[in-house]
């Protein structure tokens, strides 16, 4: 899993959440590392899309860009579908990040119908160029975005298989 430090505008981003869903009487979301690894995965693949009117908070619903190798994404962050669909990806593009526009981009959207949701607990944010991506998570098993250890058990044991047959060529050939 790709761990990455938070920078300015997702510490700004998440404090601005917090601020908000404090002032509707909510609990302040919580950092989810696995989430976060997600964020920075898809706002990776956005990175090199522009800002659009199609693009982000003002998407029409069920218009979003899709992605192909969305079960790509989950692997590099050792996720499972069935922990994260109960979540919810929100990327948002806005040319430089301005703190403040990123912010109405969340909470005066149709993302603030998810951030008004006492369902969602953790968060993670990821940025790349000009776009930023929330992801929420749930304390629910199917939005909780727990690790599959079995993905990683996979990864591992595939890995000693190569390393044990690549051993064997080389004693065949001396």
């Amino acid at each position: 899993m790709k761990l990455h430090s938070g920078n300015d505008e997702e510490e700004t981003l998440l404090q601005g959440i917090n601020k908000y869903r404090t002032s509707l009487n909510l609990t302040a979301l919580t950092k989810n590392e696995n989430a976060e690894c997600l964020a920075y995965e898809f706002a990776d693949q956005f990175k090199n899309q522009p800002c659009t009117n199609s693009t982000g908070a003002n998407t029409v619903s069920g218009s979003e860009p899709q992605l192909p190798n969305y079960p790509n994404l989950l692997a590099e962050c050792h996720l499972n579908i069935s922990n994260t669909k109960g979540g919810n990806i929100m990327p948002a593009c806005v040319p430089g990040l301005t703190p403040s526009l990123v912010l109405s981009n969340f909470t005066q959207s149709q993302y603030s119908e998810s951030l008004n949701d006492t369902k969602y607990t953790g968060v993670g944010i990821g940025s790349e160029g000009n776009w930023i991506v929330v992801v929420l998570s749930t304390s629910t098993p199917d939005g909780s975005y727990v690790t599959d250890n079995s993905a990683s058990l996979l990864s591992k044991i595939s890995f000693t298989y190569y390393l044990l047959f690549s051993l064997m060529g080389a004693l065949v050939m001396f």
